[in-house]
């Protein structure tokens, strides 16, 4: 039982016991009083009736018509003449009147009527005596009218002390409900600070638990710090902020072989033509400067497109992988204007500046030949004369699509439901099955090839037709639940969750599936969580009470952020499968990552590995802290 109805029955119960012991005690202060008042009614006019018969004829007509009179006045029932012997000489009575009391009430209230006795004299001698006894029905009906008073005023009174103690519950109940809220929510591994209630012993409470979590915010604070540094010290490059030469090796590597990733894309080298004469003319502070500079407009470059990444590969070699983008000139003709306003700046003499080369990429085409034509194609312009851009001959196959193609590509696909899940497994370090990491597949035409999310999703999302795919997605997840399969894990689009039909539509699809809820893992890529951060919370907190697992995937890129994930009740993160690849051998990245899995776990969250490749890396996760793993080198049992 709550605490606020047991609050209630406490405060009817004592209201009730109040109104009861009140009650009982008026009553039979009232009823002694009619009684007293009875026996001297009666003692009253049993003298006055006597001082009368002394002073008549003692005739016995003369009495008689005495006592008749007495008694015809209705008030008494009973008129009694006794001789002084004890003998009844005359003697008027009848029955008690009901009077408007009910039976029980006079059973439970009793009203003795004290008979009043006189002596009657005849000169110096008793005549006799005189005694009466009042009729008790009118005591009763003022007694059971004075029970109906008090409890009608017991009932007004109720009713406002229901009201008053309503508002007081209320204003107790609210500092309760938000302490108990901020414990439930601690308890979902979403650390939240309240406002601290005026209740002492409430604002003890909330003051304690206030504290608990500032402290685990500040711990998280400086434990990320510390890990961003790590992950910076390992992953780029000192000078530049770049990522450095084996990082980006992993990142182009996931973008030509990871399934989400886009289908196409492009690869553009920057080489600086004599870092060393620049470092040896200018000084090493200008030639830091210079590459400081370069590794700026680099950056700038990449934040215009998602997914896309730069590095500085060696002294004076710098990369710009553009997944996605399938014609580089403007990037190329940004770099150049940069690499021109730098020697306008003096930052480099000459005419050979650098030099640029790109080179368009496909999907599952090797890192090895990709690298091989882009370096054809540099040693090209580093023939040219001057500041160069050569771009390697193009070998894509892919045909360029209209949006209103791909519009009707879609559009036909959702509505004859040419969509399907695949599925990889996701185990435990013990082998056990998580879940089923489940892409969604397109099938453009009847019976033609079925696409990646990688080369439909990006069309989509700039279509604003990612929320119908996302529900296909969950659709057919439950389907697969609800044909046995033990747990399924499907991707939403940030897009999507932005939309509000959206978040109302998948709300009902799940809820009208709860009992296949707890086996649906729904999770949504670092980026689309992180750029939209709010309606990502409020996307949490309505599903939540479904009891669907919520998870961010492809995480660590934005790792400085994972404070802001310990108040919205995330079950797991899957960590980039960039930060994996070659993880037994980079020292820098296993103390990254042993940090993240630590932090993650105390906010209680699953920590799963992605695109594990080999044996070795598959090994050396349980050591690092993940809990599981999905790539090509967890088999699928």
């Amino acid at each position: 039982m709550s605490l606020f109805r047991q609050l209630w029955l406490a405060v009817i119960a004592s209201t009730l016991i109040a109104f009861a012991g009140s009650f009982i005690v008026s009553t039979l202060t009232a009823r002694h009083y009619l009684e007293r008042q009875l026996a001297i009614k009666n003692n009253d006019n049993a003298a006055t009736l006597a001082l009368s018969m002394s002073q008549l004829d003692k005739d016995p007509v003369t009495i008689e018509l005495q006592v008749a009179a007495v008694f015809d006045s209705g008030q008494y029932a009973v008129v009694r003449l006794i001789d002084p012997h004890g003998k009844t000489m005359i003697e008027k009575s009848g029955p008690q009147a009901a009077g408007n009391a009910p039976d029980w009430f006079i059973r439970l209230f009793p009203i003795e009527s004290q008979p009043g006795q006189a002596q009657v004299s005849a000169g110096w001698t008793q005549f006799g005596t005189i005694e009466l006894i009042s009729h008790s029905h009118f005591a009763y009906t003022e007694l059971w009218n004075g029970a109906l008073k008090l409890l009608g005023w017991f009932a007004i009174g109720g009713g406002l002390m229901g009201l008053l103690g309503m508002q007081f519950l209320q204003r107790i109940r609210r500092p309760l409900d938000a302490v108990v809220g901020q414990a439930q929510a601690i308890s979902e591994r979403r650390f939240t600070t309240i406002n601290e209630p005026a209740t002492p012993e409430l604002k003890s409470v909330a003051s304690a638990m206030n504290a608990m979590v500032q402290r685990l915010k500040t711990m998280f604070a400086e434990e990320a710090a510390r890990l961003e540094q790590v992950r910076r010290e390992a992953n780029m490059d000192s000078l530049t902020g770049l990522a450095n030469r084996d990082f980006f090796m992993n990142q182009l590597a996931a973008a030509l072989s990871d399934d989400d990733a886009a289908p196409a894309g492009s690869l553009l080298l920057l080489r600086l033509a004599d870092l060393a004469g620049i470092n040896k003319r200018a000084g090493r502070e200008m030639a830091d400067e210079l590459l400081r500079r370069i590794g700026t407009a680099l950056s700038t470059l990449a934040q215009d497109k998602p997914n896309a990444a730069a590095a500085r590969l060696n002294g004076a070699d710098f990369a710009l992988l553009l997944p996605g983008v399938q014609d580089p000139a403007p990037y190329a003709e940004k770099l150049l204007h940069a690499l021109n306003d730098l020697s306008a700046a003096g930052l480099i003499d000459g005419e050979r500046i650098g030099h640029i080369a790109s080179s368009g990429y496909l999907h599952e085409q090797t890192v090895a030949s990709l690298l091989a034509r882009v370096d054809t194609a540099l040693a090209s312009a580093e023939n040219q004369s001057g500041l160069a851009w050569s771009q390697a001959e193009s070998n894509n196959e892919q045909h360029a699509t209209s949006n209103a193609d791909w519009k009707k590509l879609l559009e036909g696909a959702i509505h004859t439901q040419r969509l399907r899940l695949i599925d990889f497994p996701v185990a435990g370090n013990t082998g056990q099955l998580l879940h089923f990491e489940c892409p969604l597949r397109l099938q453009a035409t009847e019976d033609g090839e079925w696409l990646t999310a990688g080369s439909f999703m990006p069309m989509a999302s700039r279509l604003s037709m990612t929320t119908e795919l996302d529900l296909a997605a969950t659709r057919l997840a439950l389907e697969r639940i609800s044909a046995g399969a033990p747990a399924v894990a499907v991707n939403l689009s940030g897009e999507s969750i932005l939309d509000a039909s959206f978040r109302a539509r998948l709300f009902a699809l799940i809820a009208s599936r709860k009992d296949l809820a707890q086996r649906l893992w729904l999770e949504v890529s670092e980026i689309g969580a992180f750029q939209h951060f709010e309606e990502f919370h409020a996307f949490c907190d309505a599903l939540r009470p479904l009891g669907c697992r919520l998870g961010i995937e492809h995480f660590g890129r934005q790792f400085s952020e994972i404070g802001r994930l310990h108040g919205i009740g995330l079950d797991y993160l899957k960590v980039d499968g960039s930060f994996i690849r070659a993880i037994d051998t980079q020292t820098g990245n296993q103390a990254f990552i042993k940090g993240l899995c630590s932090i993650a776990h105390n906010i209680g969250l699953t920590v799963i590995a992605e695109g594990v490749q080999t044996a070795a890396e598959l090994a050396i996760l349980p050591e690092l802290g993940f809990d599981g793993a999905t790539g090509p080198a967890v088999p699928r049992n």
